[in-house]
């Protein structure tokens, strides 16, 4: 059953030249497609779309403050369990975590800015593509 998924790339990734190596990756996965691409600045009603449920939380600001830093990187990857997939392939948030041959085992230096996000669910993902990509849902 073929999914999609919302990925973001995020300032950091975009600031260390990262962006081609993460794509790749995804590319190279048997199945996966790129269905959509686009470098963008985030705006802060976008933000609060995004990270609504997370308002409140200690993390929060910084959060919103790390996202608006930057450009990001805003991409739809389909594919057989993608959601699944693309959740292994980044590894857990906390890079000295997640295992070698993740994106964030491999590249992620710090939990705050941890390269990239990948839809969790389908609920998640399309609600997160109607934010980012409306044209697409």
């Amino acid at each position: 059953m073929s999914q999609r998924s919302l990925v973001l790339l995020k300032p950091d990734a975009v600031r260390r030249g990262l962006v081609g190596e993460i794509i790749g990756r995804i590319e190279r996965k048997a199945g996966w497609t790129l269905a959509a691409l686009e470098l963008r600045e985030l705006d802060q009603e976008t933000l609060e779309q995004h990270y609504g449920e997370h308002k409140g939380k200690p993390f929060y600001e910084p959060l919103m403050g790390f996202m608006q830093s930057g450009p990001v990187v805003a991409l739809v990857v389909e594919g057989e369990r993608v959601i699944e997939g693309l959740r292994t392939l980044a590894g857990p948030t906390d890079p000295i975590a997640a295992a070698p041959g993740s994106i964030r085992g491999d590249y992620g230096t710090i939990v705050r800015e941890n390269l990239i996000h990948a839809s969790d669910s389908e609920e998640s993902a399309i609600r997160e593509l109607k934010i980012f990509f409306p044209g697409l849902v």
